[in-house]
């Protein structure tokens, strides 16, 4: 069927419907349902392909979002996924996780002038999902094999996107990460809910069909040698991400109960994909049964609180020092997180953790929005005599992440980091301050989006394959 465009001033926004939260929290299951061809085509038809594509300016890739667009209203979907897929190697990942209510779909016109923005993350799963079904999606195959090899360090998504597109271009690519399987965050940082693991365990099989070698369990610095691999390939690529949660660092931090987001999020998914986790089966990461606070308002918070409603929390509230307009994570999980019984309590810091061996609550402190700093955001400033105390059983950190000591874990001096503990990196070659040894993701720009992760290893993949041609040119002459 094919559909005229800009019918948005007949047609309303109407996004992916989800299943009733009694029922969602129940399991770990994704909780939006798929949209239907006409349902599908009908929302992308409401885009006013804008002679200044607003939303793919706000997109990191740059996805062609006006023409897949309308190539889906006009029922032409093969041609959709091949735009989509053009810019983005995971688009069935990004249209289940990017917040693009901060992203596309906010910087959409319709949603500027109040019309509601083309949902544009739920037709971008659709158009990869129905791909799938119809057997579009393949292995990325070489025009021409090449002798030269690559190794990057890191399976998630930054790693990822650079071995597929190094692999389109004949290099012979292996990806070694410390875990038991690949995806990074991806499969263990990301709540089914969200991301079933089904989908990138999908992905990362057609990687492996293309012919790149997919090496787990090999923790570079510890079992394998930095400078092993770097004798092994031509080029390097470091796309490790950042794993070291923040602490709290008030009296109490240490009692037995309190948990980093990422141990306590691994846990789970480890547990969801058939693996037995002491920590799990003991009751030490399983929120059952407990009053549990997590501390922080991001993405990961959201991520944590929801699992633990899945769990079977006694009761789960979410400690946040700003207002709900000022929170980093989406507004979506929240509103999600409010349906499937989650306290919020906005404008509130943590100053104390209770308890004599474990923990038991939680000591807080109102604030208010102060003046904004140089970035203009407002700082939250304490209220004095506002001190009150929330139960708990177990707390959980979402304060987000750091780097690892990277030239200690390689055993490189030469491996200059940032102040942050970022790699320091060229922009325009994407190079570290070793020769040969390139950086992408979450390891240069410190804890950020999957797409940029995705973007972020695409062009480093065409720098290692510019900085590849330019040695063998010189070794041939």
């Amino acid at each position: 069927m094919t559909r005229k465009m800009l019918q948005f001033t007949r047609l309303d926004q109407k996004q992916p419907d989800k299943r009733p939260a009694p029922a969602r929290k129940a399991d770990f299951a994704e909780i939006s349902l798929p949209l239907d061809l006409d349902r599908a085509g009908d929302q992308s038809s409401r885009c006013e392909q804008c002679g200044i594509p607003f939303c793919q300016i706000g997109c990191p890739l740059g996805n062609n979002i006006p023409d897949w667009l309308m190539l889906n209203a006009q029922g032409r979907m093969e041609e959709a996924y091949a735009m989509a897929a053009a810019t983005n190697t995971f688009p069935e990942i990004c249209g289940r996780i990017c917040p693009q209510d901060r992203l596309c779909e906010g910087k959409c016109v319709l949603e500027q002038s109040t019309h509601e923005a083309v949902t544009i993350g739920a037709i971008e799963k659709h158009v990869t999902e129905f791909a799938f079904t119809q057997g579009w999606v393949t292995p990325p195959r070489p025009h021409k094999e090449l002798a030269q090899s690559v190794g990057i360090i890191g399976g998630g998504p930054g790693g990822l996107a650079a071995a597929e597109a190094l692999r389109k271009k004949g290099y012979q690519v292996t990806v070694y990460d410390r875990h038991d399987r690949m995806g990074g965050l991806l499969i263990y940082g990301i709540p089914g809910f969200k991301l079933e693991k089904s989908v990138v365990e999908r992905r990362t099989q057609l990687l492996a069909q293309a012919g790149i070698k997919l090496e787990t369990g090999i923790h570079v610095g510890v079992n394998l040698p930095f400078q092993d691999l770097r004798d092994r390939h031509d080029a390097l690529l470091i796309a490790t991400g950042v794993y070291k949660g923040r602490e709290l660092a008030i009296k109490g931090d240490k009692l037995a109960g309190i948990h980093a987001a990422l141990d306590y999020l691994i846990t789970q998914n480890k547990t969801g994909l058939g693996d037995a986790v002491p920590a799990y089966a003991d009751g030490t990461l399983n929120a059952k049964g407990k009053n549990v606070v997590v501390i922080g308002g991001g993405d990961t918070a959201m991520d944590c609180v929801r699992t633990a409603i899945r769990q079977g929390a006694k009761s789960v509230k979410c400690l946040y020092r700003r207002d709900r307009a000022n929170m980093p994570g989406s507004q979506r999980e929240v509103a999600h997180a409010e349906e499937e019984g989650v306290d919020f309590v906005w404008m509130a810091a943590p100053t104390e953790i209770t308890g004599k061996d474990k923990v038991t609550g939680v000591k807080a402190m109102r604030m208010h929005m102060g003046i904004a700093d140089a970035s203009g955001r407002q700082t939250p400033m304490p209220i004095d005599g506002s001190d009150f105390t929330i139960a708990a059983d177990m707390v959980i950190k979402a304060l987000g992440f750091d780097p690892e000591d990277m030239p200690a874990l390689f055993g490189e001096k030469r491996l200059d980091v940032t102040r942050w503990g970022t790699l320091v990196l060229d922009e325009r070659t994407h190079m570290t301050t070793l020769d040969g040894v390139f950086a992408a993701g979450d390891i240069v720009r410190g804890a950020s989006l999957v797409v940029w992760a995705i973007k972020d290893g695409r062009d480093a993949a065409e720098s290692m394959d510019r900085y590849i041609k330019a040695k063998s040119r010189v070794a041939a002459e």
